[in-house]
């Protein structure tokens, strides 16, 4: 058992494990703690949305729904591997679960899976599992068809690992909803167990423990390419790279998410930028220019 952690140090948590994160307005003190406890936290829950779309799924996810009040979860998974935080504390997103799987991911002593659960929500032996787990929603129609993105499970394997890292977890603390309740089937694509190792395998890694070899490089940014390039609508990974740290920023205002092709959707997010930077009037007609896009840090990935 754990005291969950704050929001600061979640946060933290998930970008020293690589994890692009967004802060949706409001998510610090948007939860459920009125209703019940939130902790002592035990493990991380993972689900899928039955949703398309990146900016509705996690307004969704933040405010919830006429039958169920959000947060639904403390973070949703984009397609693009984008961590968009929602909530901070208690949320809607486990219910009733089975205790002898509570158990088992407390110990940790399971197999490559947990018991089969024999209890649901409004179950009389079932135990609250909105206390007891973080819940992250991953942006996937859940009809076995919808396809997972790699990033997208990266960034399942990178939130799983870092919440298991700042708890002294193992990855048998992850679980599918699947797993909790016997009348779930999240998340429907992928197979836990797999996912399980690809944790364990990240936290067995040095990535968490021992030093490296030599110092870390500095990051590297792309430089500025010109105001030119951006206005001949150009179609290069430069401007997906963009779109993402716009993201990052909480700037996008993309539906699906960034693409390699400029579009007036980019500009639109770009102008967002350029207004948060102070930027007014002409000098945000979201046109890059070279201080803003020094600003905004574009990894450089050739």
């Amino acid at each position: 058992m754990a005291a969950p952690l704050t929001a600061d140090a979640l946060v933290s948590a998930l970008r020293a494990e690589g994890v692009t994160v967004v802060e949706h307005p409001g998510w610090r003190t948007n939860n459920r703690n009125q209703k019940g406890s939130w902790g002592p936290v035990n493990g991380v829950i993972i689900h899928h949305t039955v949703s398309s779309g990146t900016s509705s799924s996690v307004g969704l996810c933040f405010n919830g729904h006429s039958a169920l009040p959000g947060p639904l979860c403390h973070g949703v998974i984009a397609k693009d591997g984008t961590v968009h935080l929602v909530g901070n504390g208690r949320a809607n997103h486990a219910g009733g679960g089975d205790p002898s799987v509570l158990q088992a991911v407390i110990t940790e002593t399971y197999g490559d899976r947990p018991p089969a659960p024999h209890q649901h929500e409004g179950s009389a032996g079932a135990v609250d599992g909105n206390s007891r787990f973080y819940g992250f929603e991953c942006v996937n129609l859940g009809d076995g068809h919808d396809p997972w993105p790699d990033a997208q499970l990266d960034a399942v394997e990178r939130v799983s690992a870092a919440l298991c890292r700042a708890h002294g977890w193992g990855a048998k603390s992850v679980i599918g909803h699947l797993e909790w309740s016997d009348w779930k089937s999240d998340p429907r694509g992928f197979a836990m167990t797999g996912m399980r190792r690809r944790v364990q395998s990240r936290l067995s890694s040095s990535h968490g423990g021992a030093q490296p070899s030599e110092p870390p490089r500095p990051p590297r940014y792309q430089p500025f390419p010109g105001a030119s390039f951006f206005k001949g609508a150009p179609n290069s990974p430069l401007v997906t790279a963009m779109g993402r740290r716009l993201v990052a920023e909480g700037c996008g205002r993309y539906r699906v998410g960034p693409s390699a092709h400029w579009s007036e959707t980019d500009r639109q997010s770009y102008a967002a930028w350029q207004r948060k930077l102070g930027y007014r009037g002409a000098d945000a007609d979201g046109w890059p220019g070279a201080a803003s896009w020094a600003a905004l840090k574009v990894p450089y990935t050739a």
